[in-house]
């Protein structure tokens, strides 16, 4: 056999192969080098405020400009409605009564603030991500490079596994949540973006955590910005949240024109999702109720967005899914196997590939946001909640409030069992009208995460 017949026999014998691996068939992450990683995270912001769903003032083309790119799920949700519980779900992939990060801060009733003892709590709060996997870690066991920029609560980047990174943390001055971080977005991109050029200098696969301090408060919008939305409603407090949500959107669109502009696209993964809602008040700058902090939709619904070129084609999906998902399936894109702890699904089969997904239901918790005791969340549990279907089971709990009580008034005593599909507000409570839901739901939750030192508020 000559050289020509052989190579025409090998292509013969290898075609259906490449034809496999080109119609998906290969395990995510498969290529020589995997897909690069872009994980945008916004900071309180409702769900409904984008143009891709539909709000009739915010205006944000360039998430809409992702989204067409996406597999969107409108019906998305975070497990917890506040944000340092949240980020660290979106980094360890657990859930916050498994990584104990269940609060922003200790409560004031263990020790005096400013207090060695106090700064001692935080550094103990803190530690808790050197006992937990991180997304930044296994990505570097697979030779990822990794940059931390925005809001970060644990310490300086490196104690969440992060290669590169902007914030120095705890005891910094800012070190609570950011510092030097939350100046990305607000203050040009410029540090990202140098990591994004040395990453492919070096021809290393990268992990980017894009989380700026937008649009949350301080809500100082550029003028020309803030000018757009004046006139569009009553309250200047609402315009100046409503400029913030445009003002983080072209951040977002620098960022991705980026990517674009160095040809990586076709080799990114693009994530997207918030940490938790937010309704503005419109008669001051903080937040409204069942919003941030809360287990109602305005807390905890998020669209997802999942973009990668040529691999995910663009949809809509239907289905409930939850930020526990977002560790798995960005793992299993990059070729790493989830830790077994994880408790999230790898979504990249149904977008995909569209293989079901193995759940019908997803599962959250409200704590408060002092806590009361840095290895017990439990001691701070204020909510459990599992959605079904269209049903929503919301329980409350007893523990602990600290200085946030106005954000929980728990006026309503009584299990609450919510038809999201009419009722999207949660305006009626049904539970007295549907006993069975309300017991086979609650047994669903008890079956998640069995809560012995805590009872809902009234027995039922």
């Amino acid at each position: 056999m000559n050289r020509r017949s052989s190579i025409i026999g090998l292509l013969a014998f290898a075609g259906p192969l490449f034809a496999g691996l080109l119609a998906g068939d290969a395990p995510a992450g498969a290529a020589d080098q995997p897909p690069n990683i872009v994980f945008i995270l916004s900071d309180d912001q409702a769900w409904t405020d984008y143009g891709f769903m539909g709000h009739p003032h915010i205006q944000t083309p360039n998430l809409d400009r992702l989204a067409k790119q996406s597999a969107v799920f409108r019906r998305g949700y975070v497990p917890t409605a506040l944000c340092r519980p949240s980020l660290a779900t979106l980094v360890t992939g657990l859930y916050a009564h498994q990584h104990k990060i269940s609060g922003n801060d200790p409560s004031l009733d263990l020790a005096k603030p400013q207090s060695a003892q106090y700064r001692d709590l935080q550094a103990q709060l803190i530690s808790h991500i050197d006992r937990n996997p991180t997304l930044p870690k296994l990505l570097g066991e697979k030779g990822y490079l990794s940059h931390q920029s925005g809001k970060w609560w644990e310490g300086n980047f490196q104690r969440g596994g992060f290669t590169h990174g902007m914030t120095r943390g705890f005891p910094q001055p800012g070190g609570r949540h950011g510092d030097d971080g939350l100046k990305i977005g607000r203050e040009g991109m410029e540090p990202v973006f140098d990591f994004i050029d040395q990453a492919v200098a070096d021809k290393k696969p990268f992990y980017v955590w894009y989380s700026p301090f937008m649009p949350h408060t301080p809500h100082n919008p550029p003028e020309r910005l803030l000018n757009k939305y004046r006139g569009k409603v009553d309250s200047l407090f609402v315009a100046k949240y409503y400029a913030m949500c445009e003002w983080f959107d072209e951040t977002c669109g620098q960022l991705i024109d980026r990517i674009d502009q160095k040809g990586l696209t076709e080799n990114t993964l693009f994530v997207y999702v918030c940490d938790n809602g937010w309704i503005q008040d419109p008669d001051a700058p903080g937040y409204a109720l069942r919003s941030k902090q809360s287990p109602n939709e305005g807390g905890t619904r998020q669209p997802i967005l999942l973009s990668w070129k040529g691999v995910i084609q663009p949809q809509e999906r239907e289905e409930l899914i939850s930020s526990i998902d977002l560790v798995p399936t960005m793992l299993s894109v990059a070729g790493v196997e989830a830790p077994k702890q994880m408790p999230g699904l790898d979504l990249i089969p149904l977008v995909r590939d569209g293989k079901p997904l193995s759940r019908d239901t997803i599962f959250g918790e409200g704590f408060a946001h002092d806590i009361a005791d840095i290895d017990k969340p439990e001691a701070s549990l204020l909510y459990r909640w599992v959605i079904q279907g269209k049903w929503k089971l919301l329980l409350t709990y007893d523990g602990a409030v600290g200085r946030y009580a106005s954000s929980h008034p728990r006026t309503e005593r009584r299990p609450q069992l919510f038809d999201l599909h009419a009722d999207p507000q949660e305006l009626h409570n049904l539970a007295s009208h549907n006993p069975e839901v309300v017991a086979k739901l609650a047994a669903k939750i008890s079956d998640w995460w069995p809560v012995k030192e805590r009872k809902t508020i009234e027995t039922w």
